[in-house]
């Protein structure tokens, strides 16, 4: 079977505008002529609270339909049963939603307990299955679709959901603001996913069953996005230059374990964007439930706000071809 490539944006920092970057990168994918499948695995459900208003989402979270979410396709697991198949949402005809579940959290138990049991002499399909089901679960949905890439959100920390969110992705953005706390939480990501990565490894060797295909947790991270709507007007650029200017540094010794670099995100290779802060725009967005790069005059996009529209257009195509490039999915 041909695998679809995962993309998870990680970041154990919460307020740098992952899912925001998310949701505007699937809708431009899509508008590109790829088909998405978009994966809510946090548990706070935000990337699909930002696809479905409030009626979808309560007739979602409070039907029974097996697979109707990502817990409901995977929570079988927590007893007897296998994996349900995902019933994906489809939001538009090029983008394909495995819907969050506030739910999810529950698994976090079970996923911790399977851990130390994958490493066992005997039994070990059931763990497995357990630990990789987020992947079997996207895999599933995207083949269905015939999706050209998976996209996915996940919370900010570092606990056992997301180690497993993790072992599934083949590529890692990480999304960053400049503040002290986003520098601090880089020095984690590194030693963590190396952690996670050579654990994995050490799973796969002892994994005796080829014909029950698993994720090879590459989780290779391909650069990071910095979020200027950091910057705020109470506070002086100078401040936001001394964080900002500290990334790529840190983004080098910490993630990639490579010597310290003299460079700044405007003319780092790393630094495959800085997204602009679109202030005003994002309600207009919101309302309209489009990304910023879609709003028209009718949505109150006039004026100066047009142009700002035509350049989030622009920043986001060009950061998706950027993706593109690195993860080798070809353009047209």
């Amino acid at each position: 079977m041909n695998h679809v490539p995962v993309l998870t944006f990680f970041n154990n920092k919460g307020g740098v505008g992952k899912t925001s970057l998310i949701y505007h990168l699937a809708c431009m994918f899509a508008q590109l002529g790829k088909t998405v499948v978009a994966a809510d695995l946090d548990p706070q459900a935000n990337l699909t609270s930002a696809f479905l208003n409030e009626d979808q989402l309560e007739e979602l979270w409070i039907g029974n339909q097996p697979g109707a979410t990502i817990y409901r396709a995977i929570s079988p697991l927590t007893g007897v049963a296998d994996l349900v198949e995902p019933i994906t949402k489809n939001i538009e005809p090029n983008i394909h939603l495995i819907p969050g579940d506030v739910s999810l959290s529950g698994f976090e138990e079970t996923l911790a307990e399977n851990w130390p049991n994958s490493m066992g002499d005997k039994n070990l399909y059931r763990p497995f299955r357990i630990l990789t089901a987020f992947w079997q679960v996207m895999q599933q949905a995207a083949q269905k679709v015939q999706a050209d890439i998976i996209l996915v959100d996940v919370g900010p920390h570092l606990g056992a959901i997301n180690r497993s969110v993790l072992i599934a992705a083949d590529y890692v953005v990480i999304p960053l603001g400049a503040d002290l706390f986003s520098i601090e939480g880089l020095k984690n990501l590194g030693p963590t996913m190396r952690s996670w990565r050579s654990l994995w490894k050490k799973r796969l060797d002892n994994w005796q069953t080829p014909e029950f295909e698993l994720p090879k947790g590459l989780m290779t991270p391909i650069g990071y996005v910095c979020q200027q709507h950091g910057v705020r007007l109470s506070r002086p650029v100078k401040a936001y230059d001394k964080w900002v200017n500290r990334i790529p540094a840190v983004y080098r010794e910490s993630i990639l374990q490579q010597d310290s670099v003299d460079l700044t995100p405007s003319n780092d290779p790393l630094c495959l964007s800085t997204i602009k802060h679109f202030r005003s725009l994002i309600p207009m967005a919101q309302e309209s439930r489009k990304p910023v790069f879609k709003l028209l005059p009718a949505d109150g996009a006039i004026g100066s706000h047009a142009q700002a529209v035509r350049d989030a257009y622009d920043d986001f195509r060009l950061l998706a071809n950027k993706i593109a490039e690195k993860i080798q999915l070809k353009m047209d």
